[in-house]
């Protein structure tokens, strides 16, 4: 009898997960005269899909925020990436002394809502200069990315055992040269699985961008694309949707193309 129910009801959670992407894509197809809230679930016959997704690029000129986006998404997880599995070879590996306790100052961090340091984090960043510049949100977006990736790197690195670093310490291995060539390579998989999970996250990211930048050059993609809805109100919501779904397109790309490896890192990190 379970065995009968499971499938069903796997069925019924998939098509409520699929629902709000369908809502998306359905309206973000209409044309913006046929939208109404009344109808979201009535398919659309207009095909404007294309149109309002040039409509959204050209309004909200998300050809300047692509670029600046691409940036922090890349360099942002990268730095947080290689400081998180420094941190973890630093405490598995060479057994920093309360070893613990650092990992616990480290990832402490994000026991606190993001919200509660954006008044702080706002007046540091215009006493600090760094307010509505590039290397302000590379900082910032490289330091949250810190703590998820010690927590997954320490618990991948408890997984090689410790004669191995031993082992390149009796052949002259220096420190450096072990973290490079041995611990790091070991751990690609989790590596990258941190790294797009980051990515994800940076690119999609709202709240920093919105409060750290104004710039057309400088601000985040997703800052940018709220311009359209605060612009043009509900009359343009297909606009402001097609928008969404456009943005969101090289995050869905980026998963599809390394779901392997994000799988065997997920496995491999044991989180």
């Amino acid at each position: 009898m379970t065995k009968a129910i499971r499938p069903i009801v796997l069925g019924v959670l998939g098509l409520l997960w699929l629902a709000p992407v369908y809502l998306l894509i359905v309206n973000a197809a209409k044309l913006p005269a046929d939208y109404s809230s009344a109808e979201v679930w009535k398919p659309a016959f207009g095909g404007a899909l294309l149109d309002n997704m040039r409509d959204a690029w050209e309004r909200a000129d998300l050809s300047v925020t692509v670029l600046s986006t691409a940036i922090y998404s890349l360099t942002g997880p990268l730095i947080g990436v290689l400081i998180g599995a420094g941190v973890g070879f630093a405490i598995v590996a060479l057994r920093l002394r309360h070893g613990f306790w650092w990992f616990v100052f480290v990832f402490g961090g994000t026991v606190f809502p993001i919200q509660m340091i954006l008044m702080p984090l706002f007046v540091g960043y215009a006493d600090a200069g760094l307010y509505d510049t590039r290397l302000g949100l590379i900082l910032v977006y490289s330091v949250i990315s810190v703590p998820f990736s010690a927590f997954v790197m320490r618990n991948f690195f408890s997984g090689i055992a410790h004669h191995v670093f031993e082992a390149a310490v009796m052949d002259g291995a220096t420190t450096w040269r072990i973290f490079w060539r041995i611990y790091l390579p070991m751990s690609g998989s989790a590596l990258v699985a941190i790294f797009i999970l980051q990515a994800t996250f940076i690119w999609n990211d709202l709240l920093l961008g919105l409060t750290l930048s104004q710039s057309d050059d400088v601000r985040p993609i997703m800052p940018a694309l709220t311009s359209l809805q605060s612009t043009y109100g509900g009359s343009a919501m297909p606009v402001v949707l097609a928008g969404g779904l456009l943005v969101s397109i090289p995050t869905v790309l980026l998963f599809l193309a390394t779901q392997r490896i994000f799988s065997r890192g997920l496995a491999l990190g044991q989180f």
